[in-house]
């Protein structure tokens, strides 16, 4: 098949695949005429490299897996080589999922401290505001501060 037909099959694009054959993970043969030639072998090799690579590996990390099916072995990660990759790759996620667990316990204590802080009144202090809410004209009481006041002069 030739090159257009295998970026369609392999549902990728042609300047991907010269990309991946630049970098040796494929290996295009050429006809007479100079067209690039691909088989289902190549196609096996494509839909390795997009699986890992969907899966969040770097295009190098996909090199042990091509090389096991470029060795006959019947999937790409029953190679020792693959076998390694698969498992830095886990330590990796299991780094990142400690980082991140701890970026989340962070937030979780900073949203906590935030909301005590917003509901407490401090007596006599200024009354809170957000950013957001839409400036009070000149002259004008906010209608949250009118309302505590009223409650204030009732007291």
């Amino acid at each position: 098949m030739r090159i257009g037909e295998l970026a369609a099959r392999a549902g990728t694009t042609t300047r991907t695949l010269r990309y991946y054959e630049s970098r040796g993970l494929l290996a295009a043969r050429r006809t007479g005429n100079g067209y690039r030639t691909y088989d289902e072998d190549d196609l096996r090799l494509l839909r390795q490299i997009k699986t890992l690579q969907d899966f969040g590996f770097e295009l190098e990390e996909t090199r042990p897996f091509v090389e096991c099916l470029r060795a006959g072995h019947p999937a790409g990660d029953t190679c020792p080589a693959s076998l390694a990759v698969y498992r830095r790759k886990l330590t990796e996620l299991d780094a990142l999922i400690g980082e991140l667990t701890a970026v989340r316990a962070q937030v979780g204590e900073e949203l906590a401290r935030a909301e005590v802080m917003a509901t407490a009144r401090v007596p006599g202090g200024p009354e809170p505001r957000c950013e957001l809410s839409p400036p009070t004209p000149a002259g004008q009481i906010p209608p949250h501060t009118a309302e505590h006041s009223a409650e204030e002069t009732t007291q």
